[in-house]
């Protein structure tokens, strides 16, 4: 399969619920399922070098969903912005774990996905169908450094208008050198899904997403950020699920010393890092896919 499905599933909230999209790859009658969750301004289509690779050498039938976190891609916008927060994602991933019904769960989650992961993983009495059975956390842990989200805060909700996919691209490409080095065309593949045609101007191009997602972030205080850190390790140390904790070597969102109390309480994450990456690994480089598919297929 070359090219994923879409899908939607039907999601709960105060204003009389939302649509969230999810494109699936693989065997759709697979009981394997990987859950392959984005970070904060970005898609489900970042995950389709990762998918096409687990499809490929998984040696059972198995299927890769990812979603558009709602306010992303061809999810739905939200009519309240603070509805943009970790509780109601992983309510909406529990909505769609529902309709697909695993029988075996594994989860990736890059940054914002992981931290929802923590949630799905962490949390006592969530009407799972299954328990996740092996977890990838990518560069994100329960404590993430102020300094990181004070910049994310600079560009988040800038959604922008372009010419073209290759202005773009280069255009995000100046807000995620943390990605590491990739080649042009790696790049524009995983700009393509980035962008969506402006309203009212067929000819010029905008990022994907709702402005409106950066308003709970810049609400965010390193008060209520240390509480949510509190939170988080609560539910990191109650995960049962076989742990992989992925990190750029350069990251300035994980801690090396964040990395490494992973590494020694609740489920003692098995810690790779990626030279030359900072925040976060694309999963596009084959060393990166091989080590995720290894994890996860092994």
């Amino acid at each position: 399969m070359t090219e994923p499905e879409l899908f939607f599933v039907q999601c709960p909230d105060a204003q009389g619920g939302h649509r969230m999209a999810y494109w699936q790859w693989g065997d759709a009658t697979a009981g394997h399922v990987v859950v392959c969750a984005h970070g904060l301004s970005r898609q489900g289509r970042d995950f389709d070098v990762l998918a096409r690779a687990l499809v490929a050498r998984a040696p059972g039938p198995v299927r890769v969903v990812c979603p558009d976190v709602v306010g992303r891609g061809r999810s739905d916008w939200l009519k309240d912005p603070m509805g943009y927060q970790i509780p109601a994602y992983a309510g909406d991933m529990l909505a769609m774990l529902a309709q697909l019904q695993p029988a075996v769960l594994d989860w990736v989650g890059t940054s914002m996905g992981g931290i929802i992961g923590m949630v799905v993983c962490g949390r006592p009495g969530l009407p799972l169908p299954v328990p996740v059975r092996r977890l990838v956390l990518n560069d994100v842990g329960p404590a993430v450094d102020w300094k990181a989200i004070e910049r994310i805060k600079t560009y988040l909700g800038q959604t922008g208008r372009f010419d073209s996919l290759e202005q773009a691209a280069a255009a995000t490409l100046a807000i995620s050198a943390g990605f590491g080095p990739h080649t042009q065309q790696e790049w524009l593949d995983l700009s393509r899904h980035m962008v969506k045609p402006l309203d009212g101007d067929a000819s010029s191009l905008t990022l994907h997403y709702d402005p409106a997602i950066a308003i709970p972030v810049r609400a965010a205080t390193q008060e209520s950020s240390a509480h949510g850190e509190a939170v988080l390790w609560q539910l990191y140390d109650n995960i049962q699920a076989k742990t992989l904790l992925t990190r750029g070597a350069e990251s300035d969102l994980l801690t090396r010393a964040t990395a490494a109390a992973m590494a020694q309480r609740g489920p003692r994450a098995q810690v790779v890092e990626f030279a030359g990456v900072g925040h976060a690994p694309t999963f596009v480089p084959a060393d990166q896919v091989d080590c995720v598919a290894r994890f996860l297929l092994g």
